[in-house]
């Protein structure tokens, strides 16, 4: 076992490579100039890494021909936002200039979904500026396909929300959120799911339909879904439950697994809600609960062994546990230098099979 690596089960582990990378606002602070991307063997070794010159949010992408797609952070240099691709060498191959935000989406063909922001005077959620959330759907041509304003969507969350938990969401945003009324950070696309073929089968909307769009307002403790394209919020959850998350998205069983970072609860959960009864129907804890906790970023997905890697980002740890909570594999960064904000956003596990384009070539 590597002192980076403290639980390694190599008969329970989905077994593959892992991408992550520390969070860089000023990289050119770091003993280099640069911020780097890793990607490690379950070993904890690094196989590859991509050294960047900008801002970096640890939610990068590994496209399957190996190249690398990473986003700034939200408050970076706005000459200088936006996504870039990298091929194994560590040079850009296209770029987006934008307010990236949070998260994105390659979409099938050549299309992408990005999560952006923008800041206007929007009167019907409160007087002064407001951080809007907005989405906007491009190709590698750079040409603009579809757009969302979130604060166009302000009135659909209340027709989805009971009364006792819109008054909770209105008054967060007038008393602690009056400018990042939302601070959206998940941009997920609904894949194929037994949720959706449910809904058909009732004969009313179906609001889970593959290619519509999860996202997760942080400031209000709320999760939705966008009907795509309409554009309309048609389903909302969590002021009661919630407490500041990450990443909520649709698996194929058609639940929704959510980072819920407890900051004000003091400890993190993992949970996976069936979104038709709206019950928790797993959960993933610490031991004591206390042991567990970021307060902020992170995120968990499901691997297809159904084991869950989770990231808790603030501790930049990221580990690997069963459906029954057992951690088998667990990793913390040892990779922390001057410059880095010390966490790690997101990661990705990917299979040999998919990496083999990127290991080929290098």
């Amino acid at each position: 076992m590597s002192n980076r690596v403290s639980v390694h089960n190599p008969n329970a582990c989905y077994n593959g490579y892992t991408l992550f990378a520390e969070s860089y606002e000023h990289p050119e602070k770091s003993p280099d100039g640069t911020g780097t991307v890793y990607l490690i063997d379950m070993e904890g070794q690094p196989v590859h890494r991509w050294e960047v010159e900008t801002a970096l949010q640890s939610h990068c992408r590994l496209l399957p021909n190996g190249n690398l797609l990473y986003p700034t952070r939200d408050r970076s240099d706005i000459e200088q936002a936006g996504l870039r691709e990298l091929d194994p060498d560590g040079e850009v191959v296209w770029s987006f200039h934008c307010r990236i935000d949070h998260d994105y989406q390659v979409l099938e063909g050549d299309h992408m979904l990005l999560h952006t922001i923008r800041d206007s005077m929007t009167p019907t959620i409160g007087p002064e500026l407001k951080r809007n959330p907005y989405i906007v759907e491009i190709d590698r041509k750079k040409n603009l396909h579809w757009e969302w304003d979130g604060a166009d969507h302000y009135d659909d969350l209340r027709e989805h929300l009971p009364d006792d938990e819109w008054e909770y969401v209105a008054h967060r945003i007038e008393s602690e959120y009056p400018f990042d009324w939302a601070h959206n950070n998940t941009l997920e696309v609904i894949p194929e799911n037994e949720t959706a073929k449910i809904e058909r089968e009732r004969g009313g909307p179906v609001r889970f339909e593959p290619g519509n769009i999860v996202f997760s307002y942080r400031s209000i403790d709320v999760i939705g879904v966008i009907d795509y394209p309409s554009g309309e919020i048609v389903w909302a959850w969590g002021p009661d439950e919630l407490d500041g998350q990450h990443l909520p998205h649709v698996l194929e069983n058609g639940n929704l697994l959510i980072f819920d970072n407890g900051a004000e609860r003091g400890y993190s959960r993992v949970i996976e809600l069936d979104p038709l009864t709206e019950e928790i129907v797993w959960e993933y804890t610490g031991s004591p609960k206390s042991s567990f906790y970021s307060p902020f970023i992170s995120g968990a997905r499901r691997l297809p062994n159904g084991n869950t890697l989770i990231c808790e980002g603030s501790e930049r740890r990221l580990f690997e546990v069963t459906s029954d909570g057992e951690i088998v594999w667990d990793f913390v960064s040892p990779f922390a230098e001057t410059g880095s904000l010390g966490t790690v956003y997101r990661c990705q596990r990917y299979s040999p099979e998919y990496v083999e384009p990127l290991l080929e070539s290098i």
